[in-house]
C-alpha cells in the first residue's frame, strides 16, 4: 500500500512538473509573439510613387480653393504652392520646377485662369506638368463647434500633361484626406490654432508629395 502511495505521489509530481513546463512554454510563446507583433508595427516599408511622370519634366504646383477658404485661411493656398514645390524639388530625379512665386503671380494676374482648358494652363505656364492641387475642405474645428480642435485638408490631385490629345483630362487623378490631430476630442485649451494648422499642413504636404517619388512609410501611420 505505501508502495502504490509513492507511484501515485511520483505520477502527481510529474504531472505538475509536465504541466509547469507547457504553462512556461505557452508564457514564452506569448512573450514571443508579443515582441513579435510590436517589432511589425514598428515596421517601415517602400512605397513605389503613384505617378513617376515628374522625373526630368518641367513641372508646375498650381493650388486652388474656394473663395471662402481663402478668405479664412489667406495664407493657405501660398504655403501649399511652396510646400510641395520644394518637396518635389528635393525628392523627383530631374524635376525642373516653377518659381512657386512665378506660379502665384500668375494666377492673382490671370483670375479667369480656373475656366481654362487643362492644357492650356501647361501651355501658359510654359511647362510639360502641372500639378493641379484642388483642396475642396479644410478647416481646424469641427463644423459649428469651435471649441475642439479636428483638422481636415482634403483635395483632389491632379495631374496636367502638355500635349495630350484631350486638354481639359487629367492624365492621372488621386484623393488626399489628412486629419490632425489624429485623437478626438482635443479641446482648444490644449492647444493654440496655429499649432494644430502646422500639423495639419504638415501631414497634407507629405500625403500629396508622397505621390509622385518612391518612398518610406511607416507599415501602420495609424498606430
Amino acid at each position: 500500500m505505501a508502495g502504490r502511495r509513492r507511484l501515485v505521489a511520483a505520477a502527481v509530481s510529474t504531472s505538475l512538473a509536465a504541466a509547469s513546463l507547457v504553462a512556461g512554454g505557452c508564457a514564452a510563446f506569448g512573450a514571443i509573439g508579443a515582441i513579435s507583433a510590436q517589432i511589425d508595427r514598428e515596421k517601415q516599408i517602400e512605397v513605389l510613387a503613384e505617378y513617376d511622370g515628374l522625373r526630368n519634366r518641367t513641372t508646375a504646383v498650381v493650388v486652388q480653393s474656394a473663395p471662402a477658404m481663402s478668405y479664412e485661411y489667406p495664407t493657405v493656398v501660398a504655403n501649399i504652392t511652396a510646400n510641395i514645390s520644394r518637396r518635389l524639388a528635393e525628392n523627383v530625379e530631374g524635376i525642373q520646377l516653377l518659381d512657386p512665386r512665378l506660379v502665384l503671380q500668375w494666377q492673382y494676374q490671370t483670375p479667369h485662369w480656373a475656366a481654362l482648358p487643362y492644357g492650356r494652363i501647361a501651355e501658359e505656364l510654359g511647362v510639360e506638368r502641372v500639378v493641379l492641387i484642388d483642396i475642396y475642405e479644410y478647416r481646424l474645428h469641427p463644423p459649428g463647434n469651435t471649441w475642439v480642435w479636428d483638422g481636415v485638408a482634403a483635395a483632389t490631385v491632379g495631374v496636367i500633361e502638355a500635349g495630350l490629345f484631350d486638354t481639359d483630362e487629367f492624365a492621372d487623378s488621386f484623393s488626399v484626406t489628412v486629419r490632425f490631430p489624429d485623437m478626438e476630442g482635443v479641446s482648444r485649451e490644449s492647444a493654440s490654432a496655429s499649432q494644430i494648422e502646422t500639423g495639419l499642413l504638415v501631414k497634407f504636404y507629405q500625403g500629396t508629395a508622397w505621390l509622385f517619388f518612391d518612398h518610406i512609410e511607416d507599415k501602420y501611420p495609424d498606430d
